[in-house]
């Protein structure tokens, strides 16, 4: 049987958009054990501006099929 995709939204309070980014990539990190989480399209929008979202990890895809697990705009090659 397939299974359809769905995006959870998860309201929290936040100072600034990198402190939204930093929990964002915690609960993602928390997470990471259900294989049901898509961790690389994890993003973060303001809650009045959904449609801008900001990706949280890279998620570029590796040599091994795997996708990068390092921040967004990381410096340094993707690992």
């Amino acid at each position: 049987m397939e299974r359809e995709r769905f995006v959870v939204h998860l309201p929290v309070v936040a100072a600034d958009l990198p402190g939204a980014l930093r929990f964002a990539r915690v609960i993602t990190r928390a997470l990471g054990f259900l294989a049901d989480v898509d961790r690389a399209e994890t993003t973060v929008s303001e809650e009045d501006a959904q449609c801008v979202r900001h990706r949280v990890f890279c998620g570029s895809l590796l040599d091994d099929r795997r996708r990068c697990r390092r921040a967004a705009a990381h410096d340094g090659p993707c690992g």
